[in-house]
């Protein structure tokens, strides 16, 4: 199964909402798609994966890599909607701590504002 992926623009805030499994096969394809976030100065991004069934190492990888550009060029980076078996990936890794998080999108379109 592969990783779908879908950006929207809600409240000036850039949504990317993830589907399927996040791993080494596709992470690439994924990154190559979200390039262009953070290339300006104050950018902010939420990733919805409450459709992620899946990430591996590669996919938190890239997580941590977007949220470094985010803080770098001064912009805000959220995750959100954490699906349980993922949400188990991020805990037991220690990204949880890390990384902001939010029960759902609405939530963290509220917070990143």
């Amino acid at each position: 199964m592969s990783v779908e992926l879908v950006q929207i623009d809600r409240q000036g805030v850039c949504v990317i909402a993830l589907k399927g499994r996040l791993d080494s096969a596709n992470v690439g394809e994924v990154e190559k798609g979200l390039s262009r976030l953070f290339a300006g100065p104050g950018e902010k991004a939420v990733v919805d994966m409450e459709r992620l069934d899946y990430i591996s190492s590669a996919g938190l990888r890239l997580m941590l890599m977007l949220a470094k550009r985010a803080q770098h060029t001064g912009g805000r980076f959220m995750l959100s909607s954490l699906a349980p078996s993922v949400r188990e990936v991020f805990e037991i890794s220690g990204f949880l701590k890390i990384l902001d998080t939010k029960p759902n999108t609405d939530a963290a379109l509220d917070s990143i504002g």
